[in-house]
């Protein structure tokens, strides 16, 4: 099964959302126009009879009817065949696309559809721009659900593109990477599946487990270590994070590393503590290297919704983030989020997760989400 596949297939709530949104708004003003050219006509109204004593008005006879000359019948037509494209989806060549409902893109069907974006979780000012997009050119015509997915998946990627971006390598020896977010976002497994895919690419990769806080952290650290192949750096339990990250930098670069993923424990942006020691790390991390970390993560959960927006501008101003990564996106029908994270601020997505298995990272594609998340097929 290719990524895409995966992809739509997992993000069917996101996806029956949309799609199944589109669809009602289409055939909303699809049925009333058809009600209204199937309305009866009025009934014609017979005169009134002549009050009493008043003489009765003339009647006119009708003109007797002049039977009208019939045309000759035309030639029957050859069958038609269903062309190429026809014939692979096994359509008719009365069943193109100008049978598909369609209904006039009006202010009304403009302010359903920036609702719909909103319940979608693109956000207030991504769905105004995006429906306003769309409008354009289009405001007056008649459009189906088809060709309204379609101009939804050329606005998504439109915005996605500028934003999609592997997590970059440098020749620096090693490479920091900062994995940061919030309790239950994915960091460690997403560590662990990076891992696993840069020392595929022939990279030489050091774990350093940071959560000192949590034993579990830890042990779920090793286990996918252990599947990579790279060594995890471990401190005693509830021990400094930021002395582990000295640690582990120093021996990284003795080894001759090329990159150290360094985990950090969950931190909720309301807690300051957490936040102030994390904020350590960064500045120990540079008291060796000036230029550490190199990159620093931010793993969202996409089942927070906009509250992912929030994280995204706290992270930012303790931990300069440089990049993030999307999980959780096949439990959740708030894959919209993403466009307004990358509408807002622009960080590059370096990868998008749909699953827990080791090959459900994958890096971002703006045309393959766009499509995805508004339910049309590869």
């Amino acid at each position: 099964m290719s990524f895409f596949s995966k992809l739509k297939d997992r993000l069917f709530r996101s996806s029956d959302k949309i799609g199944e949104g589109l669809d009602a708004l289409v055939a909303e003003g699809d049925e009333t126009a058809e009600s209204a050219a199937q309305a009866p006509e009025p009934e014609a109204r017979l005169p009134e009879p002549p009050a009493p004593g008043a003489p009765a008005a003339p009647v006119a006879m009708p003109a007797p009817a002049v039977p009208a000359p019939q045309p000759a019948a035309p030639p029957p037509a050859p069958e038609a065949r269903p062309g190429l494209i026809g014939r692979l989806f096994g359509r008719g060549p009365g069943e193109d696309l100008r049978d598909e409902p369609r209904r006039v893109l009006d202010d009304q069907m403009l302010e359903s559809l920036e609702e719909l974006l909103i319940q979608a979780d693109l956000g207030v000012e991504t769905a105004v721009r995006v429906t306003a997009n769309i409008a354009e050119g289009r405001f007056g015509r008649k459009v189906s659900t088809r060709e309204l997915k379609q101009a939804l998946a050329a606005e998504v990627a439109r915005i996605m593109t500028p934003v999609a971006r592997p997590l970059p390598l440098y020749p620096k020896k090693p490479q920091v990477v900062l994995v940061v977010g919030v309790n239950g976002s994915g960091k460690t497994t997403t560590i662990g599946k990076l891992a696993s895919q840069f020392r595929a690419a022939g990279k030489k990769v050091v774990i350093a487990a940071g959560d000192t806080f949590r034993a579990a952290a830890v042990d779920q650290l090793k286990v996918w270590g252990e599947r990579a192949g790279v060594p995890v750096l471990t401190a005693p339990e509830g021990s400094d994070p930021a002395s582990l990250a000295w640690d582990a930098l120093a021996k990284a670069r003795a080894e001759g590393a090329d990159l150290l993923m360094i985990d950090t424990a969950g931190r909720l942006q309301n807690r300051q503590d957490l936040m102030e020691e994390l904020a350590k790390i960064v500045r120990v991390l540079k008291k060796q290297d000036e230029t550490a970390p190199h990159n620093t993560l931010l793993v969202l959960d996409a089942t927070t919704g906009q509250n992912a927006v929030i994280q995204v501008e706290i992270f930012r101003k303790i931990a300069e983030v440089s990049g993030l990564v999307m999980t959780k996106l096949d439990g959740t029908a708030k894959g919209g989020v993403l466009v307004a994270l990358a509408d807002k601020f622009g960080l590059p997505i370096h990868a998008i997760g749909v699953g827990e298995q080791i090959d459900d990272l994958s890096p971002f594609d703006p045309e393959d989400f766009a499509r995805a998340l508004v339910g049309l097929a590869e």
